[in-house]
């Protein structure tokens, strides 16, 4: 089966002008901003939450004490949200700007499209821009906003962190015990290749050193629901936005948000091929860790990557030397070229970092950040100095002018897989095997006539002032082999609708009769 997967990325955002601007406001402006400058105007869709389950648990029971409100105000401070062209949802989480990436089917487009989540940042920093310079606010009763600077991290520098999210479609019949006991060694230990790297240690980042994981001093259990406290290795939110009684979706928290294409493919892929091995039965039993929680800080804080890992029957294996055996046993399930470059990639990589951390400077971000930071010791500047914590920040920027992540790309010190023209392609046009084809496709030609959406469905008002749900919960239908050439060739919103009709080609729901 296809392995539908996607990221979800929180970016950091601040007003350097205005350090003490809220960011609820300044996330706001710049999801407004974006919306407002590619002709959305005041027609931003409302998010529709009447199927949305964070509290359900893959273990079988449901915290929810309350119902959602079914539809929130989409002009509300805090809460703006637009579905863009490529089928992604682009919104305000929190005090965060939030880009989920749209459903696709394999780890290379998976990388492509979450990349893509930059450069529609990037956009909207230039839309903010261009409103301020016209003296103009797109939030009523606001004041323009001062430039915005957009950080691809998961640290704030005080305390808080903020996630870099991966989701996985798996089969409901796979068990969840299973999945989670046979998943854990290797979050642990993958960081060693996604790990972002980070300056401090602890929550706080207040004690002196370098780590190869921003995420892993905020992991505090084994399994839980939670994802702003008490967060775990395994997430099990169960909310699989398709058919809950033949999918669930893995919802993966332990990850860093990754400026490296490498280690972004590698995220993915290795994921994905792990996830095929435990579907076909493959017993991972033998790696279960003694202690693994807390082998997430030790491997996250040992620059050498020769710290040994207790497991449960008392071997003790590096985190290099149990990736390697999480290769050895998905071998057999690689099938696709896409596949093979990951395990060509990921053996590389694995036989690079043993022989020494720092020759992975050009294809990992962490060991990157760490040859950055070496060069500047060796200059006399101490890892406490402040200067440090700058380093590590400015890595993360998304601005090319300003990113010291994007200067060793121009520098080629930095490998990449994909051009920048393909990720504003992608940036633009949804994946061509998915339904988010379908959900790009509409919002692009008929947005206007949307008035709520989910990633299950769309509601849209025709021409009569009509109202239908149309269905998209399953991930692979309404693909452009499947609509394309309706799509295109509809010129309104009812001959879309008609065409779905007559083809029976998704479900329909007249909301008007209710």
């Amino acid at each position: 089966m296809a392995r539908f997967m996607g990221s979800e990325t929180e970016y950091g955002i601040s007003t350097p002008s205005a350090p003490i601007l809220s960011p609820i406001v300044t996330s706001t402006h710049a999801v407004v901003a974006y919306s407002t400058a590619r002709g959305f105007g005041e027609h931003r869709v409302r998010w529709d939450y009447a199927q949305e389950s964070p509290l359900r648990d893959s273990r079988g029971f449901d915290l929810r004490r309350y119902h959602q409100a079914p539809v929130v105000d989409p002009h509300a401070i805090g809460v703006a949200n637009v579905f863009v062209p490529n089928g992604a949802r682009f919104y305000v989480d929190h005090a965060h700007p939030e880009y989920s990436s749209p459903e696709v089917t394999n780890a290379w487009d998976a990388m492509v499209y979450d990349a893509a989540g930059d450069h529609i940042l990037m956009q909207a920093v230039s839309d903010v821009a261009g409103f301020s310079s016209q003296n103009r606010s797109v939030l009523d009763g606001h004041d323009p906003c001062p430039p915005l600077k957009i950080y691809k991290n998961n640290v704030d520098g005080k305390g808080a962190s903020y996630g870099a999210h991966e989701n996985y479609r798996y089969a409901r019949t796979t068990d969840f015990d299973v999945l989670s006991q046979a998943l854990i060694p290797f979050f642990v230990c993958r960081q060693i290749i996604i790990g972002a790297g980070r300056v401090g240690l602890g929550q706080q980042g207040d004690k002196p050193g370098f780590q190869i994981s921003q995420r892993a001093d905020y992991i505090e259990q084994e399994i839980s629901l939670e994802t702003t406290l008490n967060r775990g290795i395994i997430n099990t939110r169960d909310e699989p936005h398709t058919d809950a009684d033949h999918w669930g979706r893995l919802h993966v928290i332990i990850g860093d948000a990754n400026m490296s294409q490498t280690a972004n493919f590698l995220k993915f892929g290795m994921t994905s091929l792990v996830l095929d091995a435990i579907e076909a039965g493959v017993d991972f039993s033998e790696l279960k860790l003694k202690n693994s929680v807390r082998e997430v800080t030790r491997v996250s804080h040992d620059l050498t990557l020769t710290h040994q890992l207790t497991l449960a029957h008392g071997e003790k294996l590096t985190a290099i030397e149990i990736l390697r055996r999480y290769l050895q046993q998905v071998l057999p399930f690689v099938e696709s070229a896409i596949d093979q470059r990951v395990v060509a990639l990921w053996a590389e990589v694995v036989d690079l970092l043993e022989a020494d951390p720092l020759s992975t400077s050009h294809l990992l971000d962490w060991s990157a950040k760490l040859a950055l930071i070496r060069s500047f010791e060796s200059r006399g500047l101490a890892i406490t100095d402040p200067k440090m914590m700058l380093i590590d920040l400015q890595y993360s920027d998304i601005d090319p002018k300003k990113s010291l992540y994007h200067a060793l790309v121009s520098k080629n010190r930095m490998n990449v897989l994909c051009t920048a023209e393909e990720i504003a392609h992608a940036a633009a046009t949804p994946p061509s095997d998915s339904r988010a084809f379908f959900r790009g496709r509409v919002m692009d030609k008929f947005g206007d006539c949307v008035s709520a959406a989910n990633w299950e469905s769309l509601i849209v008002r025709t021409s009569t002032a009509r109202e239908y749900r149309v269905h998209t919960q399953g991930l692979d239908s309404l693909t452009q082999a499947e609509v394309g050439a309706l799509v295109d060739n509809s010129f309104s919103i009812d001959e879309l609708v008609k065409g779905l009709e007559n083809a029976a080609l998704t479900k329909l729901t007249d909301l008007s009769r209710r």
